[in-house]
């Protein structure tokens, strides 16, 4: 059994253990309220404590209870699209900007569980491996444009012949280690924020869903059995935003996920499959990504849905994924399946956002989320303490909505959803 409120995961079966937080109940007045203690919630409710706000930080579950205590564990570097990409559309000078800044973000993850001593398995190192032979040439020119272009040196070019003795499958093609990026246990990381943010005065309200929220000179932010009055409100949601603010929810698609967890695995066959202990992601548009845990479990992440429902049997729904690449694990017990829910914008950048003077929004990290999350809060709470200009340069970044807001995004998506899954496929 997991922890008491969470989906049943590896992730809450190893949790360290949580301080429960009360239900909002009557009227609490604040200087910000923060709707969501996923990553980015808990980084903007710790980073404005610590700048000395009062700080209620309301949430529907229980901290880490979403898609940042479910994810992959993943801390990577670079944007969700590629620096060449982004510069055509903000020029070179932000997307420069926005590459130092996502060094930060890792930085940053890095830095908070040192200062506060989460216990979260942190290891070092990404592999960004090729899935076809036709995806080579990408992973070749961008390591070069890394090195080259952006000057950064802890990327390593991986030969076809180094990443299969790497990872022990022949599947694989060439890859690109990024060094400095890092692997950690989510749910840990979050809960070791939610105690980080009690300590610095947070106060936290669990079990408490937001019905709705007000902006303007009385912001107020409703649940059916309390509200907050406050001066800002943060809207740190992502994919559970759902009917809490509908112009902002048109920005994101909320999809869902898929991740497994195999019974321990010997130390042997850890080293085969994974001989460095780095978290691998592939080039596929559906991505495989694996990584093995802190007690040497195989924890594959693969299959995506776009419905509100989870496959009936999520380790089966999986493990077709991962036997492709190693079939040898075909009798291994797989112990632990789980889905969650995350939201990816239109463009794969995340959307931040001031929707009213003291509204803001930072969401849509279309999977890139543990680290990138985590800075979106930080910067949230530098433009409310009146430094706007880091916010901003992600605020710039277009953002399109879906294609008939949140009422027709869902067929337009599916469609191509699927289109790309068959091109995993067959091209």
């Amino acid at each position: 059994m997991g922890l008491s409120g969470y989906e049943n995961s590896y992730y809450s079966a190893s949790a360290n253990g949580k301080q429960d937080f009360p239900r909002l109940e009557g009227q609490f007045e604040a200087d910000v309220c923060v709707i969501g203690a996923g990553f980015t919630g808990l980084s903007a409710a710790l980073h404005l404590a610590q700048k000395g706000y009062k700080v209620a930080l309301v949430e529907a579950q229980k901290v880490g209870w979403g898609a940042s205590g479910r994810n992959g564990g993943q801390v990577g570097i670079g944007q969700r699209i590629g620096h060449d990409e982004l510069e055509k559309k903000v020029g070179r000078e932000a997307a420069d900007v926005l590459w130092d800044m996502s060094l930060e973000s890792v930085q940053l993850v890095k830095d908070l569980i040192a200062e506060h001593q989460i216990e979260c398995d942190l290891k070092s190192g990404i592999m960004h491996v090729a899935a076809k032979a036709s995806h080579m040439d990408y992973i070749k020119e961008s390591v070069e444009y890394t090195q080259n272009v952006l000057k950064y040196d802890h990327v390593q070019y991986l030969s076809q012949e180094e990443v299969q003795a790497r990872l022990g499958t022949d599947r694989y093609f060439n890859g690109e280690l990024m060094t400095e990026a890092a692997h950690l246990h989510p749910l840990n990381y979050a809960l070791g924020l939610g105690e980080a943010c009690a300590k610095a005065g947070v106060h936290i309200f669990e079990n408490s869903p937001v019905t709705k929220y007000t902006g303007g000179n009385n912001a107020l932010v409703t649940t059916e059995q309390g509200e907050v009055k406050a001066k800002y409100v943060l809207l740190a949601c992502n994919g559970y935003l759902e009917n809490l603010s509908p112009k902002v929810a048109g920005k994101i698609m909320p999809i869902n996920n898929f991740i497994l967890a195999t019974e321990p695995l010997s130390e042997e066959l850890c080293r085969k499959i994974n001989r460095d202990d780095v978290a691998v992601a592939d080039t596929k548009f559906v991505i495989n990504y694996f990584k093995m845990s802190g007690d040497n479990r195989l924890l594959w992440g693969g299959g995506e849905n776009y419905t509100k429902k989870f496959p009936k049997d999520i380790p089966n729904f999986v493990r077709k994924y991962m036997l492709e690449y190693y079939p040898e694990l075909k009798d291994v017990k797989i112990d632990y399946g789980w889905g969650g829910t995350l939201a990816i914008t239109l463009n794969r950048m995340p959307h931040f956002d001031r929707i009213e003077q003291n509204v803001f929004v930072a969401q849509g990290y279309s999977g890139h989320g543990v680290a990138m999350a985590t800075l979106g809060g930080k910067l949230m709470a530098e433009a409310i303490s009146g430094s706007a200009e880091r916010f901003d340069v992600f605020r710039n970044v277009p953002t399109p909505t879906f294609p008939g807001g949140t009422l027709l995004r869902w067929p337009g998506l599916v469609a191509g959803m699927l289109y790309y899954s068959m091109r995993d496929r067959f091209f």
